[in-house]
């Protein structure tokens, strides 16, 4: 079973950035998909970013061009650039993995973009 534990939350304002962490239990190559996903009170959960194991990149249209994923594979980690956040990219951030067949969710993390 993979665990995830997400970082680096919190408030910020519109225009500004800022950087999630997701630290993944055990070696990252073992995972197909790793993800960021959010959801926004009242709404689904979406996905916001996916890389693939061969490093292959996805972005939700509402995302592009100001979110970057990338990952550290010496530290098992998974990072979500955050840039130009705007008041709508409001929710609690979660990293997933997919391992065939299974997806793996973190706890969560509160990003808040203040007006």
């Amino acid at each position: 079973q993979v665990q995830l534990v997400e970082s680096g939350g919190g408030l910020v304002q519109a225009g500004e950035s800022m950087r999630l962490s997701c630290v993944a239990s055990e070696s990252i190559f073992s995972i197909n998909v790793m993800g960021w996903y959010r959801q926004a009170p009242g709404k689904q959960r979406e996905l916001v970013a996916t890389i693939t194991s061969t490093g292959s990149t996805n972005y939700a249209d509402s995302v592009k061009g100001r979110f970057t994923i990338t990952e550290d594979n010496a530290k098992n980690t998974v990072y979500l650039q955050m840039n130009t956040l705007k008041p709508e990219d409001t929710a609690v951030y979660y990293c997933n993995a997919y391992r065939y067949p299974r997806h793996y969710w973190g706890q969560g993390t509160q990003v808040t973009v203040s007006s």
